[in-house]
């Protein structure tokens, strides 16, 4: 088990940027696969994006171009940075390790 505690959420207008943490309390190089999911009100929870121990990434449709996840193994740390942010990215945002393991989240609000 690992504990996840993200950060970085915030209000910010349309086209704007943040980048999202997620601090695991145990080295992430040892973790299958890290990812971020997103719950919007009244919608399901969904991938947003995932990467693997072997540096393979995934995103899903509608943030490709726009966001980017990475992460930095001496600081046990994994992000996600968010660019060009459209209203349709509002949403709690959600740090996951090989699927079991949750986050608190963060709260994102895209609007003007």
């Amino acid at each position: 088990q690992v504990q996840l505690v993200e950060s970085g959420g915030g209000l910010v207008q349309p086209g704007g940027s943040l980048r999202l943490s997620c601090a695991a309390s145990r080295s992430i190089s040892s973790i299958y696969i890290m990812g971020w999911y997103r719950q919007a009100p009244g919608k399901q929870r969904e991938l947003v994006a995932h990467i693997r121990s072997s540096g393979t990434t995934y995103y899903t449709d509608s943030v490709k171009g726009r966001f980017t996840i990475s992460r930095d193994n001496a600081k046990n740390t994994v992000y996600l940075q968010m660019n060009s942010l459209e209203p349709e990215d509002t949403a709690v945002y959600y740090c996951t390790a090989n699927g079991g393991d949750w986050g608190q989240g963060t709260q994102v609000t895209v609007s003007s």
